[in-house]
């Protein structure tokens, strides 16, 4: 089985672009996880439909999933940089 790694990084960074766009405007911080775990289902599961090649997902719901921790994924990058340059 093939991780479809690439596709799956995609979604992060569309993801993680999306939360930056979001925390520019006046939306709570606490908003962002959700809207980048929604926009990584919406993602995950167009790139099933459109059969992008060697994603690793084979049905909707899984491809959901994959979407939604891919989009969490983003905020977790995030965080983890924000921790690390923080002093």
């Amino acid at each position: 089985m093939e991780l479809g790694i690439a596709s799956v990084a995609a979604i992060t960074a569309i993801a993680y672009l999306l939360g930056m766009a979001v925390k520019a405007t006046s939306v709570a911080d606490k908003w962002i996880p959700i809207i980048c775990g929604a926009a990584g289902l919406v993602l995950g599961v167009v790139a099933w439909a459109m059969g992008v090649p060697d994603y690793p997902a084979h049905d909707w719901l899984n491809a959901a999933a994959v979407g939604i921790v891919s989009g969490w994924a983003a905020t977790g990058l995030n965080q983890s940089v924000k921790q690390l340059t923080d002093k």
